[in-house]
């Protein structure tokens, strides 16, 4: 064991308030994204003294492990001055601010790593719990408080740089939608021609290579699947890469760049653009457009009637099902080529620097998981 590695236990203690003033305070819940949510649980006819308060600075977590995965959930209390939380979470406080940073202690929480020691020592026959007494026995270090505050400054500044770009991709986004509803659906004509999506390009639905060849999966091309498109105009960040066996396997589905995949089973509606030659799963229906229609109109139009995606296909136990055929047939309303030219020239360089930021995000992303990683070598 390194020699400034220490026990959490010194410097942490449980925090014990109760609601029995039965305060009038916000109700939080915590998420597996190791923050603070509000609550939306109907509170009801219960008696909310049995509630425990939170105070800024201090932290909860959820002692019973087994429902939540790989994560843990745990998160420091930063919104406002005081809330209420379940009793099912545990509050505990740091002891003395001057040895341990409540923010240094927060980004070591955050470590994958941990993660996988709390799941490791939970312990239980019919639900697993990673108890306080293995809280407090986790060892981490604990260099000098002036360094603890170094690092959490530049961790903060990475998370600041990534909640701007955050930002100005959301009022991006906001202004071509602002666009394409005043020219497309606010000053809609009647001469304008209706299309079936199968007319507007080729139509690709993914595929996964067999498992037996997952082992070959290398850093290739990017395999796409519905997690790695919420919320996102360009699939970035993907969870898997696939080798060139992978891609050689079933090479007819290769996305050529600025392909639009929509997803079409479960979470269905939800469409990104791909930036560079792309494979997705079974679930994704893409369209590869014909050189004379406009990408962006295409995209913005599947944003646009998402709700009718989600309407259409086989309903099933995860949600509407649309085949390949039923995607193909959906019609879409298209203006004359002169409108449909003048809108891909002003909206591209929206969506240009949108793509831009996201890729800045992946790399902040990346260093900031990179500075997390680097806490267990701290001095």
């Amino acid at each position: 064991m390194r020699l400034n590695y220490k026990p959490l236990g010194k410097y942490i203690q449980p925090v014990v308030g109760r609601n029995n003033d039965l305060g009038d305070l916000p109700l939080a819940g915590l998420s597996i994204q190791k923050k603070f949510i509000p609550s939306i649980a109907n509170t009801i006819g219960t008696d909310m003294s049995t509630y425990r308060i939170i105070e800024r600075n201090q932290f909860a977590y959820g002692p019973v492990t087994s429902r939540n995965g790989d994560k843990i959930t745990i998160a420091l209390f930063t919104d406002f001055d005081k809330a209420l939380i379940s009793q099912a979470y545990v509050p505990f406080e740091v002891k003395d601010r001057k040895e341990l940073d409540p923010e240094y202690l927060m980004m070591w929480f955050r470590r994958p790593e941990f993660d996988r020691y709390a799941r490791f020592k939970s312990h239980g026959s019919a639900r697993e719990i990673f108890d306080w007494e293995e809280m407090c026995n986790t060892l981490l270090p604990i260099p000098h408080i002036d360094k603890q505050r170094e690092i959490v400054k530049e961790y903060n500044t990475i998370q600041n740089r990534i909640a701007r770009n955050q930002q100005l991709i959301q009022k991006l986004e906001e202004t071509a939608q602002a666009i394409y509803r005043e020219w497309f659906v606010i000053n809609k004509e009647e001469n304008w021609e209706t299309k079936k999506i199968e007319e507007v390009g080729n139509i690709i639905t993914g595929k996964t290579p067999p498992t037996e060849d997952e082992e070959n999966f290398g850093d290739f091309m990017p395999f796409i699947t519905i997690p790695d498109m919420h919320n996102n105009a360009f699939a970035i960040k993907t969870e898997r890469r696939l080798s060139e066996k992978g891609v050689a396997l079933q090479k007819n589905k290769t996305l050529p760049k600025y392909s639009i995949c929509v997803s079409c089973i479960g979470t269905a509606g939800l469409v990104s653009m791909v930036d560079e030659p792309s494979q997705t799963n079974q679930q994704i229906n893409s369209i590869i457009c014909h050189k004379d229609f406009s990408i962006y109109y295409v995209f913005m139009v599947m944003k646009n009637i998402s709700d009718i995606i989600q309407s259409h296909g086989e309903k099933g136990s995860v949600g509407n099902n649309l085949n390949k055929q039923e995607f193909s047939n959906l019609e879409i309303l298209f203006p004359d080529d002169e409108l449909l030219k003048t809108f891909q020239n002003t909206v591209s360089p929206i969506f240009e620097m949108v793509k831009y930021k996201l890729k800045e995000n992946h790399k902040l992303s990346e260093l900031k998981a990179l500075l997390l990683s680097k806490l267990a070598t701290v001095e």
